[in-house]
């Protein structure tokens, strides 16, 4: 759906300005983040709240199970009140574990929010660099190579702008070994103009 949708919309605006060529160029997210500090740094942080958040969550499901164990092992000592009583309790603390686990993991839960927090100096560094690249080259759209939204099955090395948007935030774009894929032509490593 999103595919056709941008189809469309390039098609009506390539139809409504047909006095002037559009350029197009793309970038390797994935490839500038793998080698931007900022990100790894960012990730890093994201990655140690989920852990720990993933621990409570675990150690509070231990408790449960620690519970239930109990509750088992002596059900057939207690009264019908007591029996509810614990069987209470114990559906008090799987209701508390679920209610934490959503949010911490649910829906614009904290480590979403975390993640908008630590990523948002790592975007900004990027945009900036894209305006900046597409502004020096002329560009009218910049696509992601490795959104999931925009599938390029076959992409003209000329149109690779990650090495351009690499040097504007200061990184090393020499170390692409492995870069290309088994749908660029290996031959054209030129670089756009």
């Amino acid at each position: 759906m999103k595919r056709g949708l941008l189809f469309v919309t390039l098609c009506v605006l390539t139809a409504t300005q047909p006095a002037w060529a559009q350029k197009f160029g793309y970038v390797d997210t994935d490839f500038i983040f793998s080698k931007l500090p900022e990100y790894q740094k960012a990730q890093a942080g994201i990655d140690q709240f989920a852990d720990r958040w993933s621990k409570d969550i675990l150690d509070k499901q231990a408790e449960i199970d620690k519970m239930q164990r109990a509750y088992q092992a002596e059900e057939i000592l207690l009264t019908d009140e007591m029996k509810r009583e614990r069987q209470r309790v114990i559906s008090d603390k799987e209701r508390e574990v679920r209610e934490y686990n959503n949010k911490v993991f649910g829906y614009e839960g904290l480590l979403l929010q975390k993640k908008k927090e630590l990523m948002k100096a790592p975007m900004e560094l990027l945009q900036k660099a894209l305006e900046k690249v597409a502004a020096q080259r002329k560009l009218n759209f910049i696509f992601d190579k490795a959104s999931e939204g925009m599938l390029m099955l076959y992409t003209d090395p000329r149109h690779d702008y990650t090495d351009y948007v690499m040097e504007e935030m200061g990184l090393d774009p020499d170390s692409q070994k492995g870069k290309q894929s088994a749908t660029t032509q290996p031959t054209n490593s030129a670089k756009p103009k």
